[in-house]
């Protein structure tokens, strides 16, 4: 079996050894005579699974006991809703920035609820940057600030975090585990789990326990936080096989030394790929050097009409997954931490040989 270079934003490459551990146990875990995947959540042993990793990813992050960490359904867009009907508390107003499309669908779900103000924008920059703070209109009675720490379609990230007075929220969806944060510094942290933590649905939800306790009196049961956070992320069946590998996903980062190693090793990945796009002719990125992510690399050909032959020859070649969004064209590539230094340096090999015989 040869298995290929996956730069897909989501879902996305998975660890190998994750993925040979899952094999190894999917007819039988652990002497139990039957699969995770059939096992009771309210079993003692996948409640165990569950705790493990709720343990191992508090590690990881160093989160507070003051946090509560949520495993959910139903994607980080359904956060969307779940933001504002958890922390508006009895106001009506809530901030948020827009760098992206991300962001953009977060601020639409958010008119549902309340009115909200737009403190910044990129968009007249075709969301290349990132909106310098200081150029931001704060309102007063704000509820909550919400932004987009990594736009996965854009390829923009914040390279801090911002200072606000109010709970700060982020949809850490395409960033999370790919560096250390503080997550003190945070009021809610949501992420789909299709990028850096396991397999498509789950949803991972970091909350202070003090926000708790105050949704909207319509808020439906499965998207209360307090709910999940009083049921163990239990109230119904959660994704039994998907929490599962997302427990394997995080014993592996720790083993990789943590998340100090993936920074390190994130940003060496980064700093190859963007240097063979800086130091060419014929590939560019449209991005600001400071506002580029580590996570999401998007590039042109400087011959748009190469795009499909680029894409057939990447994916010959057993580079996958390269075609940019739909909304931006041209290429993306995703380095998650599954991704190998091997694999950028296969995938900058192959557009340096295809800009010799192109450009």
């Amino acid at each position: 079996m040869t298995r290929c270079y996956n730069f897909c934003a989501g879902p996305a490459a998975l660890p190998e050894a994750v993925l040979e551990t899952a094999r190894d146990e999917m007819l039988e875990w652990h002497g139990a005579g039957l699969s995770i995947m059939e096992m009771s959540h309210r079993s003692p042993e996948f409640v165990a699974v569950a705790e493990r990793a709720e343990q191992s990813l508090r590690e990881l992050l160093a989160i507070p006991e003051d946090y509560a960490v949520l495993f959910l359904q139903g994607g980080a867009s359904t956060q969307f809703s779940a933001v504002p009907l958890n922390l508006l508390a009895g106001k009506n107003k809530a901030d948020y920035v827009n760098t992206g499309q991300w962001s953009k669908k977060a601020i639409a779900e958010g008119l549902r609820y309340c009115q909200v103000n737009v403190a910044a924008s990129s968009e007249e920059s075709k969301f290349s940057t990132i909106p310098a703070q200081d150029t931001w209109q704060l309102s007063d009675d704000a509820a909550y600030l919400h932004y987009t720490p990594n736009e996965t379609i854009g390829g923009v990230e914040y390279a801090w975090i911002p200072q606000v007075d109010v709970p700060l929220v982020a949809d850490m969806s395409s960033t999370i585990l790919s560096r250390p944060i503080e997550v003190s510094e945070f009021g809610a942290i949501y992420a789909g789990a299709q990028k850096n933590i396991g397999p498509a649905g789950l949803t991972l939800v970091i909350v202070r326990r003090d926000l708790l306790g105050a949704a909207d009196t319509k808020c439906p049961a499965m998207l209360n936080w307090e709910t999940a956070a009083d049921n163990d992320s239990m109230y119904n069946t959660p994704p039994t096989f998907a929490l599962y590998l997302a427990g394997l996903v995080f014993d592996w980062l720790l083993d990789q030394g943590g998340l100090s190693a993936m920074e390190q090793l994130n940003r060496r990945k980064a700093g190859k790929l963007y240097a063979a796009i800086d130091n060419s002719g014929f590939y560019a990125n449209p991005v600001e050097l400071a506002s580029r992510s580590l996570m999401n690399v998007p590039f042109t050909l400087a011959d748009a009409g190469l795009d499909k032959l680029f894409l057939q020859e990447a994916e010959a070649a057993g580079l996958l997954n390269l075609k940019g969004h739909r909304s931006v064209g041209g290429m993306r590539a995703s380095i998650y931490n599954a991704v190998s230094e091997g694999a950028v340096d296969a995938l900058i090999a192959f557009m340096q040989d295809f800009e010799q015989r192109n450009g």
